[in-house]
């Protein structure tokens, strides 16, 4: 009896644990989120059938693993001087919520933004907090090689006659996210086999590890 006991507190245990769950605070990303519970970000996503890294304040997310390892506190912001996970699936989600928007220089908001915009409300997304400007922004995170790109970098150029005067984010197989202001929104395009990129092309710095 009593070990009949004792086996049923360790199941009840057992599936306590599996089935933890952290509630979104204030403030919280996805990517933030993974950082205080020791999830992966992609993980998450499975276990909680987002379609999106969008979340909500006070929505239950699964993490699948103890609950006396989830945190119970709201993870702290990430800056660009702290790196945050990284994955193909989820730079190009936040990316793409941001397609489409007119390209009003400036601007910051959904009537119109600009390229440092974009990557900011892009990279906010994300977890990061950018600079505002183009320029600001090729100050932060370390510099990657033209070889070594990978998605979610930085990428930068001289387009009015001075270092990173226009930024967009690397999306992998040589496409890149952007706002453009000779087509008049964000877009997604080519980049190196786009011959006015390719010729203007300053660098990239990476803020996501």
């Amino acid at each position: 009896m009593k070990l009949s006991h004792v086996l049923l507190t360790a199941l009840a245990f057992s599936g306590a644990a599996s089935a933890a769950t952290y509630t979104v605070k204030p403030g919280d990303t996805l990517y933030s989120i993974a950082r205080a519970t020791g999830v992966e970000a992609s993980t998450l996503m499975k276990l909680n059938k987002l379609n999106s890294t969008t979340i909500n304040v006070g929505q239950k997310i699964t993490t699948g693993g103890s609950s006396a390892s989830a945190s119970t506190s709201a993870p702290r912001a990430t800056t660009a001087a702290s790196p945050v996970p990284r994955g193909n699936g989820f730079v190009r989600s936040a990316a793409t919520r941001y397609l489409g928007i007119r390209y009003v220089l400036g601007g910051s908001g959904n009537g119109g933004i600009d390229c440092s915009s974009y990557t900011m409300n892009v990279f906010r997304q994300m977890g990061v907090n950018l600079p505002r400007t183009a320029a600001a922004q090729w100050r932060t995170g370390s510099a990657v090689s033209r070889r070594d790109l990978r998605a979610g970098d930085l990428v930068f150029f001289n387009t009015m006659g001075r270092t990173a005067s226009h930024v967009g984010i690397y999306m992998g197989d040589g496409m890149m996210a952007n706002a453009n202001s000779y087509h008049g929104r964000s877009m997604i395009e080519p980049l190196f086999s786009n011959s006015y990129w390719a010729s203007r092309y300053d660098g990239a710095r990476r803020v996501l590890n």
